[in-house]
């Protein structure tokens, strides 16, 4: 059975981009495996490709079915907002390695659902100036700007990503992603290595 390589760290530091790359790698040969949320869809966004977009009764019907593997839940500015990952045919019954992203919390509850063998995890990591730029940058190139929820993600993570959580976590491999293009090759060493 394939490994789930789960991509994490804060806000802003990359992790699309190095999704999008990873899952491009045909010698890598990832699956895409796309988590859900209740939260409304951002300009650029589609259904199904970044997340699976429900509502709020669509999760309490999944989690009553016993198909919510983890759930995290925001007060946001603009309200709740929920992301989880949902026992779905995306993670059963694959031979083929798939790559997710998630929070360091998402990790742990799949480590307890999965068991910690089948799991590869892979934490980035950058500058917390370069990464408030770079969330200040996505929010002024949207339509209508949520600089609260910008903030309160920015603040979140520092205990969302503390160090103690870190070492609960059994991880000890970090990435900084502060040239692309290396941080992309050594990820891509570290994969290679994980699922041969």
């Amino acid at each position: 059975m394939g490994k789930i390589i789960c991509l994490m760290g804060k806000s802003c530091a990359g992790k699309d981009t190095l999704y999008k790359r990873l899952l491009a790698d045909r010698e890598l040969g990832l699956k895409k495996i796309v988590p859900y949320t209740t939260r409304p869809i951002r300009e650029g966004e589609r259904e199904g490709v970044e997340y699976f977009y429900t509502d709020e009764e669509g999760f309490q019907r999944l989690k009553s079915l016993g198909k919510v593997i983890e759930d995290r839940a925001y007060h946001t500015y603009h309200g709740l907002w929920r992301y989880f990952t949902v026992d779905d045919d995306q993670l059963r019954d694959t031979d083929r390695s798939c790559l997710m992203i998630g929070t360091l919390e998402a990790y742990r509850r799949l480590q307890d659902y999965f068991g910690m063998d089948r799991l590869l995890p892979v934490m980035v990591e950058l500058e917390d100036g370069l990464r408030l730029q770079r969330a200040l940058d996505r929010e002024l190139s949207q339509e209508c700007p949520k600089y609260g929820e910008m903030c309160r993600r920015f603040l979140a993570d520092s205990e969302d990503f503390s160090e103690e959580k870190i070492a609960q976590a059994h991880i000890s491999r970090r990435f900084v992603n502060d040239d692309l293009e290396r941080c992309l090759e050594e990820i891509r060493e570290y994969v290679r290595d994980g699922i041969s």
